[in-house]
Parts: C-alpha cells; structure tokens; sequence
C-alpha cells in the first residue's frame, strides 16, 4: 500500500492517547496474532519492520492499494496467505 503522507496512528501512553507519526508511507498489508481467536489480526508492516493494527491507523488517511497478492505457488505460500476463520 502507498499513503499521500506519512503514516499516523494512535498509541497510549501514561497521559492517554496520542498520535505516532512514521516516516514511511509504504506498507504490506498482514495478518498477525492468528494464534489468538480474540485478537485483532489485520495489521500494516512497515519497511523498518514496525507492524500497526488497522484498528489504531488514525482516520481520514489515503492510500492506494500497488499490488494484489499473488496466487500461492506452494503448500507454505498457501498457509501463509490463509485468513483466520471468523470467530464471531
């Protein structure tokens, strides 16, 4: 994903919440935490190697999608790509 401007999103700290800004404004989109049935899963990885929750982007950003993922071409890519069932 490619951002206008650089990325913002919410943290908290001893004082609340507040707002990080990074310097990149490229991303890949992830799923982390699979392992956790009632956890947040969807997440940006930045190229420091950074992961944020959508849930925590700040709202009225812009970005355009570059590339849609591939179709796996083995059993692992299969795995990796393979969404968390919904747990609803």
């Amino acid at each position: 994903m490619a951002f206008a401007r650089p990325i913002e999103y919410g943290v908290s700290g001893l004082l609340g919440w507040g707002r990080k800004k990074l310097d990149h404004q490229t991303a890949i989109f992830r799923q982390i935490n699979k392992e956790r049935a009632l956890a947040h899963h969807d997440a940006l990885e930045f190229p420091n190697g950074e992961f944020v929750l959508l849930t925590r982007l700040c709202e009225g950003q812009e970005a355009v999608v570059l590339q849609l993922p591939a179709q796996p071409m083995t059993t692992s890519e299969t795995e990796s790509q393979k969404r968390v069932a919904y747990a609803g």
